[in-house]
């Protein structure tokens, strides 16, 4: 009865799938469509006689006698150096996603063991900065940075990221510890352990999808983000997004937007690489909280 139940009609059944992979095109075409212009040129993108150059490569193969090119791959690598841009997004990133980690597993795990009122009200405090426009946050950083000179650098960048994604991710690892049974804490404790052995052998390895996926988002956040770096760091210590919007900002120059289309390829690729190796960690992680432990 439950199987008859579970049977969709045949007509319904062809819609949905029909839906769904008319969906994931409309999805994945701006990708698709962007990785394919990278390897063209100016005029053959940007086309405004003809969008089908876009296609065949008119304008490219007259250039290199051949439909595709790495001139903007080379331009925004090697020409304008994209590759110091990759490395300062990479380190920002790094220490981002390890001290939120650190602060925020900490944090979460204390808070969700604490059963003092004054709990509830940090969460509530944490919840109202973390819906702050993060654009009001940095100009409160601004003066005291230029006055002691550390505007401009990685660090100063790592430290304003952290405090803004603090409380997302406190929140996030608060309501995973919440749904482990605190019956382990108490057992690990009968078996000899302390506070902090219970929490790193015992409460840790349980919730781990949940500290990968805390740790992708938090990731994220600060790969993404443009509002933050781009006040913060100098022009010599740019990531990966402030230095696309730079070369967009210098489309006067023919084939300066090449090198940003050839940018944002390099930098979507690493995200889709990432998501696709922790696929399993992060639904794990999602649905984590759906189940009571």
């Amino acid at each position: 009865m439950a199987g008859n139940a579970q049977k969709m009609p045949a007509g319904l059944r062809f819609a949905a799938s029909g839906f769904v992979i008319f969906w994931l095109i409309l999805a994945a075409f701006p990708f698709i469509w962007t990785f394919w212009g990278s390897f063209k040129v100016e005029l053959d993108f940007f086309s405004l006689s003809d969008w089908t150059n876009a296609l065949t490569g008119e304008r490219t193969r007259a250039a290199y006698d051949r439909p595709f090119t790495g001139a903007g791959y080379y331009g925004s690598w090697i020409q304008e150096e994209f590759w110091r841009n990759v490395i300062n997004t990479f380190i920002v990133c790094f220490f981002v996603v390890c001290t939120s980690l650190t602060i925020g597993t900490l944090g979460g795990y204390a808070l969700s063991r604490s059963g003092y009122r004054y709990t509830f009200w940090l969460l509530i405090a944490a919840l109202i900065f973390r819906a702050m426009p993060p654009i009001t946050l940095v100009s409160g950083y601004l003066l005291p940075f230029f006055e002691w000179k550390i505007w401009g650098i990685l660090p100063t960048t790592i430290i304003v990221l952290v405090a803004i994604n603090q409380p997302f991710t406190l929140w996030m690892l608060h309501s995973f510890f919440k749904n482990i049974p605190q019956e382990l804490d108490e057992s690990a404790k009968v078996d000899g352990c302390t506070q902090f052995q219970a929490f790193r052998r015992v409460i840790v390895p349980v919730m781990w999808p949940g500290v990968i996926t805390t740790g992708l988002f938090s990731f994220l956040l600060a790969y993404n983000d443009f509002a933050v770096t781009s006040m913060l760091l100098s022009e010599s210590n740019r990531t990966m997004v402030p230095e696309i919007a730079a070369y967009l900002g210098t489309t006067y120059t023919e084939g300066n937007v090449m090198f940003a289309v050839s940018a944002v390829v390099s930098a979507s690729v690493p995200l889709f690489i990432l998501v696709m190796f922790f696929q399993r960690q992060i639904v794990s992680g999602l649905t984590a909280g759906a189940v009571k432990g």
